[in-house]
């Protein structure tokens, strides 16, 4: 089995980046899944749609037990001519004591509502729901970000209270102080929070992967549950560029096959230049299966490499 690189949407790289000449000389597969969620169904046998509030509270706390949880990550929704849109969500770059200040408000509207907001971390937050709440279906933040947000909001009687929610909140964050402040130092406010991921700890999650690498809370909390390694990205050096290689298990001397290497996240260029030196290195040394976000993949084994007479048509 290949190692598996999960990257950015194809349409993202350059005529001239790297990979594209690397495609010229792999063969292309079936499409795969698009879009984050999709594919992380794809690897991971688990309820869908995925409890992502339960799963990312298990991995960073460890006590989601078998109550219900929801997402409800900070996010910052602009007003335009339509309504308003959803332009940023759960990577707000929140100090603790900034997250804290932005939810004080907030815990006693979720306490009248049978929920308890929990800050898991500064940009990754959580309620906790009575048992028998009826969640609706909330769409994933890449569902919904640079979208009208009418087009996501619960719809029907069932759907009121949520919206009712929605605006509270919004109400509250829209007047704090501390959106003043960050407005003045060039920051977006964090005017919102995005519902999301509704469910309960999954008592089983299956996969035919040996391991991830990924920054990816998700991700990784999916591979907790299924029981296999986790690790982090290592974070790229100035001295030297090639530093995230080393969270490769290929580079421990540990077997690689079926593990994932998650870069989607990555701008094209960092995957040119910091991560390119391990990307090669594995291309030279074993099978690869490069699987992008919007759902092109391709084998590359190391002997086709040398297929010099195929022109880069990726």
């Amino acid at each position: 089995m290949s190692v598996e690189l999960w990257l950015p949407a194809l349409a993202r790289f350059e005529p001239d980046h790297p990979l594209r000449r690397l495609l010229a000389r792999a063969d292309r597969l079936d499409d795969g899944p698009q879009g984050y969620l999709a594919a992380l169904a794809g690897w991971f046998g688990a309820p869908e749609p995925l409890p992502a509030g339960a799963l990312t509270r298990e991995l960073a706390t460890g006590d989601a037990d078998d109550a219900l949880w929801l997402c409800a990550d900070p996010a910052w929704v602009e007003p335009d001519m339509n309504g308003a849109r959803l332009l940023a969500c759960g990577q707000m770059q929140l100090a603790i004591a900034d997250a804290m200040a932005l939810a004080e408000p907030l815990v006693p509207l979720f306490e009248e509502q049978g929920m308890r907001l929990e800050l898991t971390s500064p940009d990754r937050w959580h309620l906790r729901l009575s048992p028998g709440t009826v969640v609706p279906a909330f769409p994933a933040p890449e569902q919904a970000l640079g979208e009208n947000l009418l087009m996501h909001l619960p719809q029907g009687a069932e759907g009121r209270r949520w919206r009712i929610l929605q605006n509270e909140i919004q109400v509250l964050l829209h007047q704090h102080p501390l959106n003043a402040r960050r407005r003045a130092a060039g920051q977006p406010p964090v005017n919102s929070l995005w519902l999301w991921g509704a469910g309960q700890l999954p008592a089983t999650v299956t996969t035919s992967l040996r391991g991830v690498v990924s920054d990816d809370p998700l991700l990784r909390a999916l591979a907790a549950r299924a029981g296999i390694a986790h690790r982090l990205r290592t974070p790229v050096s100035g001295a030297n560029p090639a530093s995230p290689a080393a969270a490769i298990p290929a580079q421990a001397g540990e077997p690689a096959a079926h593990w994932l290497i998650d870069l989607q996240d990555l701008p094209a260029q960092a995957i040119a230049t910091a991560w390119w030196p391990m990307v090669d290195t594995l291309a030279r040394q074993r099978p690869l299966r490069l699987s992008f976000a919007s759902g092109e993949r391709w084998a590359c084994r190391p002997w086709p490499r040398w297929r010099v007479w195929r022109r880069v048509r990726a």
